[in-house]
């Protein structure tokens, strides 16, 4: 969806591939089947067996790589980055992947996710001599490798990532070699697949459809997975506690045709409205779906409820960003540039409006006008997933309490805010159910925690978190 309106962002994707001759075209292409989770710069870099090359810059893929770069980009080997930036840290200087120059050899590196202790070791580190180029958190991970003790860049990331916590998929790469981590809870997707001979790791398997390649397994939680010439091998570093991979992967991030953890986004999104009819049953005439992530679970309302699904909202997909600006007037006139109601479908009918989250409720609020602008009766709102309640501090641009309608508001009085007839949240147990994973009691792999307020590790005061989510 229009994250820079909705006020949801997610961090960013990572890709990798290692033993095609055409590496840096190979994760363009993945790169580009991945850009939904970051629009703000984007990079490559490639081994030839000898050297890393990398090219990055601010924009879209289309942007950064649209003038010949990619032809100067030799090797079998690479690693690609698409980004997300907070505010304030929109810069080339924090465009990954990061590569690191060294006598001793070159290392690039590649993050998705969020490290919690980031400036408590970053402290540590400058008290022991070293210099910090950036403000992103993924710098700190490379000191961290290059200070260990140990032979091996294996053993050496192994022992880094021991003193990190948080959320991270790293993708990596020597000359000789190409590396991904996941974190011990498995709370950022990541992939491997193949195609031909070639090995290659995504965030999302959209970016394998794209390519040609087909679906091997999952990257475990805890785990290390090495490529290089001589095939793939796996090391764990970490025992996994318990997975614990984020909720909104299924209910806003991923695209829909991705599997995250062998689970299709689409059906998951369209049961969760099936669960969410269920649940906040509503007499109406026609249900429509914020578009794009809200669409699936709106079909899905539609058949539970028997209530005609129709297109009463439209996204116009050729607005750029620089529509949204800082006043309200501008804003306001942002919203209609993005979206426009269908006044077809909706004049004179009872609406019900499916959105996958309510975060700020600028947005809801201005939907739910739209529709009204073009004669809707009546605007119920139904939100495919539980009130977002706490701050996120693996990677999703929430980590701010205060900023969160449902934090410290009522259902009745987030209604009576954003404008509607009606608002309904889906539950926590009715978001399992939808997602495939009913197993409460041990959560069967799932991190709840900005509905919840239950983190699957050790968090820190949010004063202790400068650094930019990637």
């Amino acid at each position: 969806m229009f994250a820079e309106i909705k006020g949801l962002n997610e961090e960013c994707g990572v890709f990798g591939v290692w033993g095609h001759k055409e590496a840096a075209h190979i994760t363009y292409y993945g790169l580009h089947s991945l850009q939904h989770r970051g629009q703000e710069g984007a990079g490559i870099v490639v081994s030839n067996g000898e050297k890393l090359q990398c090219h990055k810059g601010l924009g879209l893929v289309n942007d950064v790589f649209g003038h010949g770069e990619l032809e100067q980009l030799h090797g079998s080997g690479a690693i690609g980055h698409v980004r997300y930036t907070t505010a304030g840290a929109s810069d080339l200087t924090n465009c990954q992947p990061f590569l690191f120059n060294s006598q001793t050899g070159s290392l690039a590196l590649a993050h998705n996710g969020n490290l919690v202790n980031a400036n408590a070791l970053k402290h540590q580190l400058e008290r022991q001599g070293s210099i910090f180029q950036t403000t992103s958190d993924t710098e700190v991970v490379a000191h961290l490798i290059k200070r260990s003790g140990y032979e091996t860049l294996e053993d050496r990331i192994k022992n880094a990532l021991t003193m990190v916590k948080g959320a991270y998929a790293f993708v990596m790469m020597e000359e000789d070699k190409l590396i991904a981590a996941l974190d011990p809870n498995g709370l950022r997707p990541l992939s491997i697949g193949r195609i031909g001979e070639a090995y290659v790791i995504s965030s999302e398997t959209c970016a394998f459809d794209i390519i040609g390649a087909t679906y091997e397994r999952e990257v475990e939680p805890g785990e290390l997975i090495i490529i290089d010439d001589n095939g793939l091998r796996s090391e764990k570093f970490s025992l996994s506690p318990k997975r614990a991979i984020c909720s909104m992967e299924y209910v806003y991030f991923a695209r829909p045709d991705s599997n995250v953890d062998q689970i299709n986004v689409h059906y998951a999104r369209k049961n969760l409205g099936k669960e969410l009819a269920l649940e906040k049953p509503i007499e109406a005439d026609v249900v429509t779906g914020v578009p794009d992530s809200s669409i699936s679970a709106a079909i899905g309302y539609a058949e539970q409820a028997g209530i005609p699904y129709e297109l009463g909202l439209i996204k116009n997909r050729y607005v750029g960003r620089t529509f949204i600006q800082p006043s309200q007037e501008l804003r306001e006139q942002g919203v209609k540039m993005k979206l426009s109601a269908v006044r077809g479908v909706v004049e004179g009918k009872r609406v019900v409006m499916i959105d996958d989250s309510i975060v700020r409720g600028t947005t809801s609020r201005r939907i739910v006008k739209l529709l009204r602008e073009a004669g809707a009766l009546e605007v119920h709102v139904r939100i495919s997933s539980p009130p977002i309640q706490n701050s996120c501090f693996y990677g999703i641009d929430t980590s701010t309490k205060g900023e969160l309608i449902a934090s410290d508001k009522s259902v009745q009085e987030i209604c009576d805010e954003i404008g509607a007839d009606s608002l309904e949240f889906l539950s926590v147990e009715g978001l399992m159910r939808g997602i495939g994973r009913p197993d409460t009691e041990e959560n069967h792999g799932q991190c709840l925690a900005c509905f919840t307020g239950q983190y699957p590790t050790e968090i820190y005061p949010e004063s202790d978190h400068p650094y930019e989510k990637v």
